[in-house]
């Protein structure tokens, strides 16, 4: 446990006050509608939303997981969630414009847009329950873990003391602020954390113990660590940690903040864009400060914990008070910082509170959204004021906050839920990208995806099917066993058996009516050849729904700057892990990727931007 200051304690006391007063400022005009409350008027720029969504992502668990996986897999080891990059920018070129362009105020409302009939109100309903509340709570409930094992390693505080303080405070701001007070704190929020991650792995580096970054990279626990690549020569770790990623799990995943089409809250950040070219433009801001800036301190307090903490024993000996059922390679993140000192302890303890309240409040808003928009005014109560639907909007937050925390409790570490959540969403996130531009999927064609993918991922996780089908380490128990097929089989076999599952169902079960394809159609002007059959059947009816000119579909040029974006941001992310580790020719060769496919890409995104607007 670690003993603060003044100084610290100012810093602390004086953020929770800063956060608060923006909270109650704002909560006057946040509280008129709805459209307020949720999503600010769309009155948002790209460069505020944009650094809202990096907050948003930079949580008290990210730290945690990052170390987790380079203590356990080695710096390659994120490619578990440096694959999402892909994702990431195919959402910034090809669907923020759609989102923005759809004027739906949730992303889930957008069901009864694409889809028509009870099947779509049903899909609708139980989504924004299922994402709303049990997802989202489930990411909550890691976050709050996070913060509880930081208070615990930290300030010697109990879980209840942790949550409780911590809590509190999100939870008033977000109720009373909504939306606009969300995305103004995250501002403050994004530049306070980013402050003291960078502060903290300088310190971490340069530790006695550690001896400077030089004796870091020579160290014998750390020198097998450093690959960013994994090995080509160990099968199961190329396939595991690079080719599963890449191959499969970026467009069949379904996870929060990294949705293949976009989705949950970055979606709902698109929506309050001010238009169409706010919301690319707050996008692609989000990805190159997500994957090209932030990674590295926190890889480099997991290399440095590497010497001071070799194992879980060691960290145990350190901190013998952590209670039994929290004790994990995660918590060597926490036990590094104690070892700052006091002032600047301070402004890292309020960075890693920064990194809490954003994402918590995030989810809080995002979650009682779909609850007001997409259930209770759909289903409880349609003829509701705006005034009643912000209070549900406000009680439905306090709810969340309080189910998570509970749930948090019980949890051991953030990489367990990280992977269940992962494994839930298996071979949903190809129709999230398909639905927008294949006239043929219908809500069938979602619910059947949604209900083979969860029954697959709970007989494999959580039952004896699991264990007789795949060997190596179960998911829940980390007990080694044999089974048929290799553990790295897990994820792909969910994700073959829901892609085929929903597959069949859409080709056997009937389309969308016309009535509902034309009016898609017609207001999101998809384009491209998996709409020209209906668009070819509109005018056979008389109804021609497409304004588009020749030439003026651009998703293969959005597809073409995805992959430019991808190498420019990848070859900044890993020059700047070059030029840390000491390798200079490979450090110099990717900074010159960086500027020529940048170069490459500014090119592609005005001719995109020219097609579009």
């Amino acid at each position: 446990m670690i003993s603060l200051n003044a100084y610290d304690y100012a810093f602390i006391i004086g953020f929770f006050l800063v956060t608060l007063t923006i909270g109650f400022v704002v909560s006057k005009k946040s509280g008129k509608s709805t459209s307020e409350y949720f999503l600010s008027g769309r009155t948002m720029p790209w460069w505020l939303l944009g650094v809202s969504m990096v907050a948003t992502t930079f949580s008290t668990d990210t730290p945690n997981l990052v170390t987790d996986i380079v203590r356990n897999k080695g710096v390659s080891g994120n490619w578990v969630w440096w694959a999402f990059l892909i994702t990431g920018l195919l959402t910034v070129f090809v669907y923020a414009k759609l989102w923005r362009k759809s004027g739906v105020n949730t992303d889930i409302e957008f069901y009864e847009l694409r889809y028509g009939g009870r099947p779509a109100r049903f899909l609708r309903a139980f989504r924004a329950i299922y994402l709303g509340v049990v997802f989202n709570v489930l990411a909550m409930s890691a976050v709050t873990l996070a913060a509880i094992k930081i208070g615990q390693v930290m300030l010697g505080l109990s879980p209840l003391e942790t949550i409780f303080i911590g809590g509190l405070v999100t939870v008033v701001f977000s109720t009373v602020g909504g939306f606009k007070g969300v995305v103004y704190t995250d501002f403050i929020l994004f530049f306070v954390a980013m402050f003291g991650g960078i502060a903290a792995a300088y310190y971490c580096v340069n530790l006695p113990e550690v001896g400077g970054l030089t004796a870091l990279m020579e160290n014998e626990n750390v020198v097998n660590k450093l690959d960013i690549l994994p090995s080509f020569t160990d099968t199961e770790a190329l396939i595991t940690l690079l080719i599963i990623p890449l191959a499969v799990q970026w467009w069949s995943a379904w996870y929060p903040g990294a949705e293949p089409g976009g989705g949950g809250y970055i979606a709902q950040r698109m929506l309050a864009a001010k238009n169409e070219n706010h919301a690319i433009g707050a996008t692609f801001f989000f990805n190159i400060l997500h994957y090209a800036l932030r990674p590295w301190p926190w890889i480099l307090v997991a290399l440095a914990s590497l010497v001071v903490y070799p194992d879980i024993a060691s960290i145990h000996e350190a901190f013998p008070n952590i209670a039994e059922d929290k004790l994990g390679h995660d918590l060597a993140y926490s036990a590094m910082l104690t070892k700052l000192p006091n002032g600047l302890l301070g402004i890292v303890l309020t960075s890693l509170i920064a990194a809490y309240m954003s994402t918590i409040s995030t989810h809080l808003n995002w979650g009682s959204s779909y609850i007001v928009n997409d259930f209770y005014k759909q289903h409880i109560k349609s003829e509701a004021s705006e005034k009643e639907l912000v209070n549900v909007g406000r009680l439905s937050t306090v709810l969340l906050m309080v189910i998570s925390a509970a749930l948090a409790l019980v949890l051991t570490n953030a990489l367990q839920l990280f992977n269940i959540i992962l494994m839930f969403g298996a071979g949903t996130g190809l129709i999230f990208i398909l639905r927008w531009f294949w006239w043929r999927i219908n809500a069938w064609s979602e619910i059947s995806a949604m209900v083979v993918s969860g029954i697959i991922s709970i007989l494999i996780s959580f039952t004896s099917f699991g264990d007789w089908l795949f060997g190596g380490a179960n998911i829940l128990t980390g007990v080694e066993i044999d089974g048929l097929m290799p553990s790295w089989m897990t994820y792909p076999f969910i994700v073959l058996v829901t892609t085929v599952s929903w597959l069949l169902v859409t080709f056997l079960t009937p389309p969308e009516t016309n009535s509902t394809l034309f009016d898609f159609c017609k207001k999101i002007q998809p384009g491209g050849p998996g709409w020209s059959k209906v668009i070819a059947k509109s005018k056979l009816e008389g109804k021609d729904i497409s304004v588009m000119t020749s030439g003026s579909w651009n998703v293969p040029s959005g597809i073409l700057a995805t992959l430019v974006g991808c190498i420019a941001v990848y070859s900044a992310l890993f020059a700047t892990g070059y030029w840390i580790y000491g390798r200079y020719t490979k450090a110099l060769l990717l900074t010159l990727s960086t500027i020529v496919f940048a170069f490459i890409l500014k090119l592609l995104w005005k001719k995109i931007k020219a097609v579009t607007f």
